[in-house]
């Protein structure tokens, strides 16, 4: 067992000793857990392989799901790649620093188990102030998937992660709340035409005002048997809470009935909705997930996490419009749920 240690920037003074502290750590090959504006990452250099095979071990992660290496500046980014499309660049310099992860040919900095073997690595520059003050004080590319046990809710607070890695680190700098609450829009851009391998904080739509076209991997909407993942979280089931989930179409009236029935056969029912769904309702344990679909991005893993064993049997949870940041919460909710009941059943 590590002695993980925790690093408060939200209440401590000595910022920037502890940023100092936590990326000496790192370059010395430990892992530690950081905040983005998406969710928290676990982070080891992402040139090492033996730092990052600690990610794998803590995470309890799949050795062929790649991870994204998360850089300070646009510079660092072309450092680690090669044959770069001329409209990556528009990307970058309206998305990024931002949750967008650019999928590109792998010159070969990055160490085997990042790219999971590929020919390729996804790289970012997260806006987060303090995983940028981080990655500057580290100078090196920082592998990073999500700060959880694998398969569990992804953390947006670094209570998730204590919960999830203590024990399993070397250390957490906790900078409270992440913002948008759902990881980064993943792209390939290895083609003429980029291409959405995972949705998250930047929306098709809003790519497609800055490129022309943009299309959607068809994996990412039907997992095919023996899949070779491009991207995180294209292969695996992610995000699933301690009970199960369903899915429910067709807004208030159909949570009430479903719920109800459930009540019925003698279930502990939780509701985990908008605002909006959860006003109407009858039920008595709720968590709402805010008004606006930004909300709703920004609250759902803690939402997720909420809900116990010991309080519940089953989750019963709305859907919401697939555009904007609603594709990305669709994404992670089909991911989680075990059952999906459609406005026809």
């Amino acid at each position: 067992m590590i002695d993980t240690k925790r690093w408060n920037l939200v209440n401590g003074n000595n910022k920037e000793e502890m940023i100092k502290e936590a990326a000496k750590l790192l370059k010395a090959g430990s892992t530690v857990a950081f905040p983005t504006e998406t969710v928290y990452g676990l982070g080891a250099d992402a040139t090492n392989e033996k730092a990052v095979a600690n990610i794998f071990q803590a995470k309890g992660r799949p050795q062929d799901n790649p991870l994204i290496a998360h850089v300070a500046t646009k510079e660092q980014l072309l450092l680690l790649v090669k044959d770069v499309p001329e409209y990556v660049n528009r990307l970058i310099d309206n998305f990024s620093p931002g949750p967008i992860t650019y999928v590109l040919p792998s010159n070969g900095t990055c160490a085997d188990n990042v790219t999971a073997g590929l020919e390729t690595v996804g790289v970012r520059i997260p806006s987060h102030p303090v995983a940028i003050a981080l990655l500057k004080e580290c100078n090196i590319p920082i592998a990073a998937p999500s700060a959880n046990i694998s398969g569990k809710p992804s953390p947006t607070a670094a209570d998730h992660v204590w919960e999830d890695l203590y024990g399993k680190i070397a250390g957490v700098v906790d900078g409270g709340p992440t913002g948008v609450g759902v990881e980064s829009t993943v792209i390939d851009c290895t083609q003429d035409i980029p291409i959405i391998l995972r949705p998250g904080g930047i929306s098709k739509e809003e790519l497609e005002e800055v490129v022309d076209k943009v299309l959607v991997d068809p994996a990412m909407l039907n997992k095919e048997e023996g899949h070779v993942p491009k991207a995180p979280g294209m292969k695996y089931q992610h995000y699933a809470p301690e009970v199960p989930l369903w899915l429910i179409e067709g807004g208030s009236e159909r949570v009430q009935r479903v719920y109800d029935e459930l009540i019925e056969e003698g279930k502990r029912v939780g509701i985990l909705a908008s605002s909006v769904t959860l006003e109407p309702l009858h039920v008595d344990q709720k968590i709402s997930l805010g008004e606006t679909l930004e909300d709703v991005a920004a609250n759902l893993y803690d939402g997720l996490r909420k809900f116990r064993q010991e309080d519940v049997d089953i989750i019963l949870c709305d859907t919401y419009p697939e555009y904007g940041i609603g594709q990305a919460i669709m994404n992670r909710l089909r991911k989680a749920a075990s059952r999906y009941i459609s406005s026809e059943e």
